[in-house]
C-alpha cells in the first residue's frame, strides 16, 4: 500500500536522509516527495511549504501537492497541522484529531480540480471530510503508545499569512471552532476530490489571539520538534497498521 504524511510548520525533519527524493511532474507544477519503504508499505513525505519552508500558506500550490500524491498512487494520507487553540480541546503543547473544518479563506485559493470545461464539474460531499476508518486507526495506535490525544475537533482555516484578530477568534469560538490554522481545509477538499482517504492531526503551538490576557505566546521550538516527531511516528504506525 502507498501512503503519505503531509507536514508543515516544524516538519522539515520529515525529509529523512534514508528516503529517496522524487520530483513529481503534475499539470500544476513540480512537487518534491520523499519515499521510504517500510516492509510491504511505502511511506511518502511531502512538505507542503516546500523544501526549506519557503512558501507561505496562501501561496501553496495545493493542487500540485495533492495531484502528485494521486499520481504516485497514494490511497491514504495524514496531514499534520500546527494550530492556535481556540477551545481547551487541544491546549498548547497537546495533539488531537480533527473531524470537521470551517473554510474561512474567502475563495481566494485554487481549492478544486473541477474547474469546468475539460476538467469537468463535480460537487464532492463533505459530511465526513476526514476518513473515519483512518481516524480510528490513529486513535488505536495512540492508545497503544499511551499518547493522549483529542479524538475530534473543528478546525477553522484562515487565508493568512497574517494571524487572526481577537474579534475574529471570538467569532470563531461562537461558531464552535476548536483550532485555527491556514492550510487544512484546502488540502482536505482536494484530497477528497482525488479519492484519497484523509485524516488530520493537529498540534497546538499557542493560544489564539485574545484568549490569554498577556497576548500570544508560542511554545518552545524543542517542544514543537518533540510533538512533530511523536505525530510523525504515530501517523506512520496508523498508515502501516493492518
Amino acid at each position: 500500500m502507498k501512503t503519505a504524511v503531509i507536514g508543515g510548520t516544524g516538519c522539515q525533519g520529515m525529509a529523512s536522509h534514508e528516503a529517496t527524493r522524487l520530483e513529481v511532474q503534475t499539470p500544476y507544477g513540480t512537487v518534491v516527495v520523499y519515499k521510504r519503504e517500510m516492509g510491504t508499505h511505502t511511506i511518502h513525505h511531502l512538505l507542503r511549504h516546500g523544501e526549506g519552508h519557503t512558501v507561505p500558506p496562501h501561496l501553496i500550490d495545493y493542487r500540485a501537492n495533492i495531484a502528485a500524491l494521486w499520481q504516485l498512487g497514494i490511497t491514504q494520507a495524514i496531514g499534520i497541522y500546527a494550530v492556535g487553540s481556540i477551545s481547551d480541546t487541544v491546549p498548547p503543547g497537546q495533539i488531537g484529531l480533527i473531524d470537521q473544518f470551517i473554510d474561512f479563506t474567502g475563495g481566494s485559493r485554487n481549492s478544486t480540480f473541477f474547474t469546468g470545461g475539460e476538467a469537468g464539474v463535480r460537487h464532492i460531499p463533505m459530511d465526513e471530510p476526514y476518513n473515519l476508518k483512518l481516524r480510528t486507526k490513529i486513535i488505536e495506535e495512540a492508545a497503544k503508545r499511551h499518547i493522549s490525544m483529542a479524538p475530534k475537533g473543528t478546525y477553522v482555516c484562515t487565508n493568512g499569512p497574517r494571524l487572526e484578530t481577537p474579534a475574529e477568534i471570538a467569532m470563531f469560538r461562537k461558531w464552535g471552532a476548536d483550532h485555527v490554522g491556514m492550510t487544512a481545509a484546502t488540502e482536505t477538499i482536494l484530497a477528497n476530490e482525488a479519492g484519497i482517504d484523509f485524516a488530520g492531526i493537529v498540534y497546538s503551538i499557542n493560544w489564539a489571539a485574545g484568549i490569554e490576557p498577556q497576548g500570544i505566546g508560542f511554545i518552545e521550538n524543542t517542544v514543537i520538534e518533540q510533538l512533530v516527531a511523536t505525530i510523525d511516528h504515530l501517523a506512520e504506525a496508523a498508515l502501516t497498521a493492518h
